[in-house]
């Protein structure tokens, strides 16, 4: 991205500030127009990578620095806006062809960071900054909400029915 983003957060490599970072990128997300599922799964793609910089990049060291960009983006013809996170460290560099999650067929806990981010995403890029460290820049799309499935207010197979006897109706 060639420009600065528009909410910049320094914050230190402690899991400690984890749920800060999940936070603040739900409550911007939900502003531009995603829906609540789709902010829940925008925040755990940033957990993941903040996670990944702290136990692989640092190796779980807790007082390296990770810089947090947001950036909202402009409603379009296809889109109600959308959103670019970026996250940038000064961690070891390794190769952005080499960042694959494990195949899925291969059941155990944890290694799925990188394939719940490729999942959420719309646009995943992984790059190194000069010197050192990487950069990581994921871009989320908001449909328009005629495009998006959303949480029905009643379960399948319920039905609700109101009963309005308030005083101003008698």
């Amino acid at each position: 991205m060639d420009q600065r983003p528009e909410i910049e957060l320094r914050l230190t490599s402690d899991p400690m500030y984890l749920c800060g970072a999940r936070e603040l990128v739900g409550c911007i997300a939900r502003r531009i127009g995603f829906s609540d599922i789709d902010c829940s799964k925008i925040a755990l793609a940033v957990d993941e990578a903040l996670s990944n910089i702290i136990r692989h990049g640092y190796d779980r060291a807790f007082d390296k620095p990770i810089w947090l960009g947001l950036t909202p983006l402009k409603p379009s013809a296809s889109s109600i806006g959308g959103i670019v996170i970026t996250l940038e460290d000064e961690a070891k560099q390794v190769d952005p062809c080499n960042m694959k999650g494990r195949d899925l067929e291969d059941i155990k806990p944890g290694g799925l960071g990188v394939h719940i981010i490729n999942e959420v995403m719309d646009d995943v890029s992984y790059q190194k900054r000069a010197g050192r460290g990487m950069r990581l820049v994921m871009t989320k799309l908001a449909p328009r909400p005629d495009e998006s499935p959303r949480l029905s207010d009643k379960a399948p197979g319920c039905t609700v029915t109101l009963n309005d006897r308030s005083p101003s109706r008698r």
